[in-house]
């Protein structure tokens, strides 16, 4: 499984990258991004199966990166990993086409269930 992992905090990636190879992610399937720009260049750059972002991040956010993402590809699963849970947000992420929802702090199995539903034949 290949994964596009976006977050402008260094220390946010490395804890979500320990947590995908407890998942059994090998390290070479996460490409990593500090911003939307950069997420989106690396996005068209690669073929991924799962987009995991954040949405408060410098430069591009999040919902940007993923209403660009989708004026490309309709069909690839989008998580958005945020601390952002009040409902307008939730709903514009929705209107924007996100996959689904994560609210940090996540556990290990609740981004297992999700990688799970999106991705079911490679985890």
């Amino acid at each position: 499984m290949k994964i596009l992992l976006v977050d402008d905090s260094g220390t946010m990636r490395a804890i979500q990258k320990r947590c995908l190879f407890k998942l059994g992610v090998a390290e070479d399937q996460v490409v990593e991004a500090d911003n939307g720009q950069t997420g989106l260049a690396e996005f068209e750059k690669g073929n991924f199966d799962i987009v995991l972002t954040d949405w408060n991040m410098p430069v591009m956010d999040g919902l940007t990166m993923l209403k660009e993402i989708r004026s490309r590809n309709k069909d690839i699963p989008i998580i958005m990993i945020t601390t952002e849970s009040e409902r307008a947000r939730v709903v514009a992420a929705i209107e924007a086409g996100v996959s689904d929802y994560l609210v940090k702090p996540y556990t290990a199995d609740a981004l297992n269930a999700k990688l799970e539903k999106w991705v079911p034949a490679s985890v």
